[in-house]
Order: structure tokens, then C-alpha cells, then sequence
């Protein structure tokens, strides 16, 4: 067939059939706000302590009966450890009084009945139901980081699929089979079955996100398109992101919650009948009748005529040229590719680290936990507006290499920040979360930029995996504050700080035309390109393509 953009340029740029699916499009983002990070207050760890159901103990003895513990310069009840309680009952009836009693001297003993957790801020969550406390703690950060291995499934199958059977049907079927999911979830009566379910809760959320944006990058005109890619999405997510916790404060119990997470996801069904299959795909496939229904469709919504025979076949009948197909080892193949792509993995691996880390975070924060999760999305808003914004005008290797800095730079800070000023420390978290956000919208166009056209795709494949490989570990990362306060921050911070030295060593791509090929892509400092292929091997590769 001919061009499409020029096939269909009678259809205008801002007409109400562009609009509208740019509309509904980004209003289906707001759905992967509101379950991406749902894990925060779920699996949040309410304050807890050793069970004591000897009812012959008076209320004293049995606050005597938990240790005191020094936990990061401050006492507090032991969440693992009671006093023997055989001791404290022989104490008890011999009349003694617990201000008496030299407890040091008392053998301790795990939580054999159980734990008592407070309700004041969490009514029900998975760690109190189950109680994935003290020995059993691990079992919280997996929990989080099986969403993230869905993602990584995710985006390996999804764009197969929607290459096979269309954007429209993978788009509604992951909208669908996601909401299903975490409402069988929300009926799980083991830790186990929460973690398988929520692994494909993270695969048909990943699916649905990029089949999304797929099928508004081929359908919107090309100025909503760019506003799509850049804002559109980035934004209406956040949108979600900040009403979860307003949600999660009015629903105190973890089942509710996603119960009610999942209804909220039918209000997009009649979507279906408003948002069209991408033309393109059609065209792809050979059904040109339906693709010509769609844009005949889409013109009489923005009042224009089309011809009666909109996509015409191409003049000739040649048959194009075979080219060379390209493979993950040429990826790594020679010096200058191992070293770019080594260090976009950093990069990707330590922002998406940094990025859900501080997400999952929330709920660990000295104040209100809810407030902590809205100020967290709340972040993200200027942050995609100014760096969407500066990526217009600036390098593109110091701005990320700026933003690396001020996310880990903060993250940095914060184990100076005296107890009392928590305030501080929670702005100094936020500044280091709107760092990340605005590198995760950086390192996307940066990365594409690098990488030639016969590669990209390779590229930004295995970036990606490591993104996902990032967010996996993210969870375990923020599990290291149970051991010590300031440890993650210093693991993020440091991480970020070396990934933005590494990133120095890119080559800029600003104002730089697109490289086709191997050969027209950029060097490394101290990647000499000369090690790899030799002048006369560089020329024959040429002449190869050219004869090709």
C-alpha cells in the first residue's frame, strides 16, 4: 500500500474523532494508576507485637511481658520476642509487681501465639491476615516483586499478541482479564495464591499499558500523537496514582480495596464501541475494506469528505529487497555497541530501582502513609511536564545525567537530616522521586536516540528487561530498611550517582540526525571504533548493504 500518514492527511489533525479517542485512550491509563502500586497498602505492616492469651494476666503484665528494643535511636516494643511467659506467669501469682522485676535477667521466646497488630491506620492487610512478620518478613517484598515479573512476561508476549490478533481485542482482554484477576484475588486465602495472581495481574497490566500506546501512536494525528507519548500517558497514570490513596484511606481492609479497584475497571467496557481498531494493523493484515470503514468513519466525525478509494496500492509490483535481520549479538557484537549498551542497562537498571523503590516506600514514612503515597504521585506531575518540556531545547546527556544526580543526590542527604526533622526528610525524599521521574522520561527518548534503526528495537528490548530486572529487585532494596533505616537510601543513591558518572561516557544525540545503520552510530568515549571493524571491512559491509 501507499503512505498512510499521506492516504489519510484529509482527515486533519485535531478533528472530534482524534480528540475523542485521545480522551478515552489516556482515561484507560488512569486505571494503571490505580492498581500498579495497590501493594503499598495491602501488604503494608501495621505495628505489631507478641500475642499473650493468658487471661489470668493483668493488662500490666502483659505490657511488661514484650521486650523494649532500640530500633534506630528509638524504643520500642519488640515485634519478635516476648519474655517466657511461664516466668512472667510465676511472677505473677507469686504477687510480685512488675516495676520489681529485673526482666534482663528473664529468658526470651518467639511469638508462639501469635501477633497482635494495631488497627488504627490499617483495619486488614496480607501481612497481618498472614502473618508475614519477623521470620516470615520475606515474604513481603516477593509479594511486590511478582508484579514486576508479570511485567517482564508482559512485555515479551503482549506485543506478539496484538501483532497476531489485533490492539483493539489485546487491549480489552488484558482491560478485562486484569480487573477478573484482582478480584479472584482479593478472595486469596494463602500468601502463594496472592503472588501467582498477582504475577499476571502485573503481565496484563504491562500488555494493556504498552498495547495502549501502541494503538494511539498509529491512530491519533500526528500532533495528538506526540502529545500522547510524551504527556498524555505519563500524566493520566499519575492521575490514578493520586486517587489510589484516597481510595485505600476510605477502604481499610485489603480485600475491599481490591475489590473495589476491580469495579472500578468495568466503567470501561462500552469503551469498547467508541475506540476503533488501528487501521494500520488492518492494512497490515489485508483488510483494507475494514481499515477504509474505520478513516470514512473518522472523517464524517470531523466533518470532511474522503475519496471513495482512500488506500491505493503501490505503483509496481516489485518486490522489496531482502535486508539483513539483526540479532540480540549484534547487540554486543563489537566494542563501541558493548559499551553503550552496558551502560544504558546501568541506567535503566538504577532509575527503575530508584523510581519503584521510593513508590513502594510510601508506607514506610514516618506521618500519614496515604498522604505519603499522594505527595509521592503528586511529584511526578511537573516532573514529566518540565523534562518533556527541557528535552525540546536541551543535551540530552547532561539533563540526565542532572536529574540522576538530584534523585540520588537527595537520597544521599537524607541519612544527615536529624530525627525530629522528619518533614525534611520526607521533601528530601520527594525531591529525589521527582529525579527519578524526570530520568525515566529522559532515558526513553536518550536510549531510542542512541541506538541505530536496525537495532532500536534490539535495544530498547534488552533496556527494558533490565528496567524490569530494576523494579524486581526494588522491593528487596527497601526490605534492607528493616536491618537498617538509611541503607536503602544509601544503596539508591549510590547506584544513581555511578549511573549518572557512567552516562557521561554516552555520546550526545541532540540536534544529531538518527543513525540507520551500525556504522553511523556514535562512539563511546574510549570506545574506539577502529578495534571493532577495520577501514576495509567497514567499506565491504557498505558496499554489501548497498548492493542489497
Amino acid at each position: 500500500m501507499g503512505d498512510y500518514e499521506e492516504d489519510t492527511a484529509f482527515l486533519g489533525q485535531k478533528g472530534p474523532f482524534f480528540i475523542i479517542i485521545f480522551l478515552l485512550l489516556n482515561a484507560i491509563y488512569i486505571s494503571t494508576g490505580f492498581h500498579s502500586f495497590y501493594i503499598v497498602f495491602a501488604g503494608a505492616s501495621p505495628s505489631h507485637h507478641c500475642q499473650v492469651l493468658d487471661g489470668n494476666l493483668s493488662e500490666e503484665w502483659i505490657k511488661a511481658s514484650i521486650p523494649i528494643e532500640d530500633v534506630n535511636g528509638k524504643l520500642e516494643q519488640s515485634k519478635c520476642w516476648r519474655y517466657s511467659l511461664d516466668t512472667i506467669q510465676h511472677f505473677a501469682n507469686e504477687g510480685y509487681n512488675f516495676a520489681n522485676v529485673n526482666f534482663t535477667d528473664i529468658a526470651k521466646e518467639r511469638c508462639i501465639e501469635g501477633w497482635k497488630y494495631s488497627t488504627d491506620v490499617y483495619h486488614s492487610t496480607i501481612v497481618s491476615e498472614w502473618d508475614l512478620v519477623c521470620e516470615r518478613e520475606w515474604r513481603v517484598p516477593f509479594a511486590s516483586s511478582t508484579l514486576y515479573m508479570g511485567y517482564l512476561l508482559g512485555s515479551l508476549v503482549s506485543g506478539q499478541l496484538s501483532d497476531r490478533f489485533g490492539r483493539k481485542k489485546v487491549l480489552f482482554a488484558s482491560l478485562a482479564l486484569e480487573s477478573l484477576i484482582i478480584f479472584v484475588q482479593s478472595f486469596s486465602q494463602s500468601w502463594l495464591v496472592f503472588c501467582i495472581l498477582y504475577f499476571f495481574v502485573g503481565a496484563f497490566q504491562v500488555s494493556l499499558y504498552i498495547t495502549a500506546f501502541v494503538l494511539g501512536t498509529e491512530v491519533l494525528s500526528t500532533s495528538l500523537r506526540v502529545l500522547f507519548t510524551t504527556l498524555g500517558a505519563f500524566l493520566h497514570y499519575c492521575v490514578g496514582y493520586m486517587v489510589l490513596p484516597w481510595i485505600a484511606f476510605a477502604i481499610r481492609d485489603w480485600r475491599t480495596l481490591l475489590r473495589v479497584l476491580s469495579a472500578l475497571t468495568l466503567v470501561y467496557i462500552p469503551l469498547w464501541w467508541f475506540i476503533p481498531e488501528s487501521p494500520r494493523w488492518l492494512i497490515s493484515q489485508g483488510r483494507v475494506e475494514e481499515a477504509e470503514s474505520i478513516v470514512k468513519d473518522a472523517a464524517k466525525k470531523n466533518k470532511v469528505i474522503a475519496p471513495d478509494i482512500i488506500f491505493k496500492p503501490s505503483e509496481g509490483n516489485t518486490t522489496p529487497a531482502p535486508r539483513k535481520k539483526y540479532s540480540m549479538i549484534d547487540v554486543v557484537k563489537t566494542s563501541n555497541i558493548r559499551c553503550t549498551t552496558f551502560m544504558c542497562l546501568l541506567l535503566w537498571m538504577a532509575i527503575n530501582i530508584g523510581y519503584f523503590g521510593l513508590s513502594l516506600n510510601t508506607s514506610n514514612l514516618l506521618g500519614n502513609p496515604f498522604l505519603n503515597c499522594f505527595l509521592s504521585a503528586v511529584a511526578e506531575v511537573p516532573a514529566y511536564i518540565i523534562a518533556t518540556l527541557l528535552l525540546k531545547t536541551c543535551p540530552r546527556r547532561p539533563l540526565l545525567s542532572g536529574f540522576l544526580s538530584i534523585g540520588g543526590g537527595f537520597l544521599l542527604l537524607i541519612q544527615l537530616i536529624p530525627e525530629h526533622l522528619s518533614t525534611l526528610a520526607l521533601a528530601l525524599e520527594m525531591a529525589g522521586k521527582f529525579g527519578f521521574t524526570m530520568s525515566f522520561t529522559v532515558v526513553y527518548i536518550y536510549t531510542a536516540e542512541i541506538y541505530p534503526t536496525v537495532l532500536r528495537n534490539l535495544g530498547m528490548g534488552m533496556c527494558s528487561s533490565a528496567a524490569r530486572i530494576g523494579s524486581i529487585t526494588a522491593p528487596y532494596i527497601i526490605f534492607l530498611g528493616t536491618y537498617s533505616k538509611y541503607l536503602p537510601y544509601i544503596l539508591m543513591g549510590s547506584l544513581t550517582i555511578g549511573s549518572s558518572l557512567a552516562n557521561m561516557f554516552l555520546p550526545e544525540t541532540f540536534g544529531k540526525v538518527l543513525p540507520e545503520t551500525i556504522e553511523q552510530m556514535q562512539s563511546c568515549k574510549g570506545c574506539h571504533r577502529g578495534d571493532v571493524l577495520m577501514e576495509e571491512d567497514r567499506k565491504q559491509v557498505v558496499l554489501k548493504e548497498q548492493k542489497l
